[in-house]
């Protein structure tokens, strides 16, 4: 479960993180009483859960309440990478001289949670981690014993944090640590951490997403997840029990299995396109679970293209393509082209069932993927 920034905040206050001031607005008047009451200049932040946002035009600065109503009046409604914007985080503008990034995950290759800084804050902690890995200093914590304080500072100083304000940053990434694995996080960042001319260090930006199944016993987070839902179609993934997570490209991928359904968007990238998001439909799944993935998929205005992946262990590849009929037969003209990959498990049933005339059929995946790729490009 990924949360708002808003909700992020919310928890990283309650633990004494240094947030700014901040008030959630979804109408224009809402959101220049909200500016008025904390006094300008403030920062007016769409919140979707994308990357961006401020290149796309979804934060801007404001120094006057005529300019706070024009840019609530900007950003609210507007449509962000994809995602209707229907609600903005009205906040205090921090001046800030050096911006840092801290965050938190799991290091899956060492099997052990890593706690990371950089004094590249404010720009996307991947593009760091692709272009200047030396720039992100990293510290393994053991989690029978959590990020000990030494730990902590050992990562600043490794960073190149200024020791002025190396002990409050230092401070920032333990209580970070300790929220990650007191509320089952899977990754919890601040990216940037904002340092003032006085010295201040403040959070201001937060990232945090929650493991599903650890909910049961995170009453208070659970209780956000509605909210948390990133826009319609991630609320009707959770309706229909998927795993969904959506992404900027145009490339829709459907499949069974998470590792089977990464593959493919690896796949993508290697044949030049990018992926609209991650489905994985499960083991066992039946024709109507392949519908409902297939309505998601193109639901999603931003996907050109979708391929469809499976491989047939407890999941039959008679009852997919019967579900891939059932869904393209409600439509007079197939809304985005199809391309299916079928093998394993009754796939030789399958593929007599399937209609042909309907969607395309390649034998191997990469042939799947390359020709998904091809169509978003116009070549069918």
């Amino acid at each position: 479960m990924k949360l708002h920034e808003y909700q992020a905040k919310g928890v990283f206050a309650d633990a004494g993180l240094p947030v700014p001031e901040s008030r959630l607005a979804s109408t224009v008047d809402e959101a220049v009483a909200a500016a008025d009451e904390i006094g300008y200049p403030v920062a007016v932040k769409a919140q979707v859960q994308v990357g961006g946002r401020g290149k796309a035009g979804g934060i801007e600065l404001v120094e006057s309440e005529t300019e706070a109503r024009d840019a609530a009046a900007a950003i609210l409604g507007m449509d962000l990478k994809g995602l209707h914007v229907d609600r903005v985080l009205v906040e205090s503008a921090v001046d800030f001289v050096d911006e840092l990034y801290a965050g938190v995950t799991m290091d899956r290759a060492k099997g052990d949670p890593v706690a990371m800084v950089s004094t590249e804050g404010g720009v996307d902690i991947e593009a760091v981690a692709a272009e200047n890995p030396d720039a992100i200093a990293r510290e393994h914590v053991d989690p029978d014993s959590g990020l000990q304080p030494y730990q902590a500072r050992r990562t600043v100083f490794e960073a190149g944090v200024d020791r002025e304000v190396a002990t409050d940053v230092a401070r920032v990434l333990t209580t970070l640590y300790d929220l990650w694995a007191e509320r089952d996080a899977t990754e919890i960042e601040v990216n940037p951490v904002m340092v003032t001319a006085d010295g201040d260090v403040v959070c201001a930006d937060a990232v945090m997403n929650v493991d599903d199944d650890a909910l049961f016993r995170q009453s208070e987070l659970a209780a956000m997840e509605e909210e948390a839902a990133g826009d319609d179609l991630e609320a009707k993934a959770n309706e229909y029990g998927f795993d969904y997570v959506r992404l900027s490209g145009n490339v829709g991928i459907i499949g069974n299995g998470a590792g089977l359904v990464m593959t493919t968007l690896d796949l993508v990238d290697h044949f030049g396109g990018t992926p609209a998001n991650f489905l994985d439909i499960g083991g066992g799944a039946k024709a109507e679970r392949v519908t409902n993935a297939l309505d998601m998929v193109f639901a999603d205005e931003n996907v050109d293209s979708v391929v469809f992946n499976i491989f047939g262990g407890i999941t039959r590849g008679d009852e997919v393509a019967k579900g891939i009929n059932e869904a393209l037969a409600q439509f007079d003209e197939i809304p985005k082209p199809v391309v299916v990959r079928l093998a394993g498990t009754n796939a030789t049933e399958g593929m007599e069932i399937l209609n042909t005339d309907l969607v395309t059929v390649e034998e191997t995946l990469e042939s799947a993927v390359e020709r998904a790729v091809e169509y978003t490009e116009g070549d069918r």
